[in-house]
């Protein structure tokens, strides 16, 4: 069973949509630029850039990075992602980190929400003219710094 888009349909090509099975059990991290669907269980860190689905028999202990997520089983750990439904079995036990969460009449959600946080990258520059740095710290006297009085 897997997903079709639109999109891709029009072109002639197959979304693909990776499945963890019931009675499938994976320990580790994962990282995934398509769909998946958890109908076993994970344990670990799961990295996706689309569509999380975890079924009614899915399992998901751990952190969670998805564009969606859609929950009719168990996920406990923190969630970061877009969009996040929980459907009417579904649970999440744990930290949500999102700005679009929807719960649906018998799902479950134990925890505390929190707003979407992007992951940020920060680069390290070199000052290019480290003497400027130099001629502003001679125009501080020393009789006027706290260390010397």
């Amino acid at each position: 069973m897997g997903f079709f888009n639109k999109q891709s349909a029009a072109t002639g090509e197959l979304a693909t949509t990776t499945i963890i099975a019931q009675g499938c059990n994976i320990k580790g991290e994962l990282k995934l630029e398509c769909d998946i669907q958890v109908d076993g269980c994970i344990e670990g860190k799961i990295r996706l850039e689309k569509l999380l689905v975890v079924s009614q028999s899915g399992r998901i202990e751990g952190e969670v990075f998805a564009d969606k997520m859609i929950v009719g089983g168990i996920i406990k750990g923190k969630c970061y992602a877009n969009t996040i439904e929980i459907l009417e079995n579904g649970k999440i036990e744990g930290d949500i980190y999102c700005d679009d969460l929807s719960i649906a009449r018998g799902g479950k959600f134990l925890g505390s929400t929190h707003p979407e946080q992007k992951e940020q990258v920060v680069e390290l520059k070199q000052d290019k003219k480290p003497e400027k740095k130099e001629e502003s710290n001679k125009a501080i006297p020393k009789k006027a710094t706290a260390a010397n009085a």
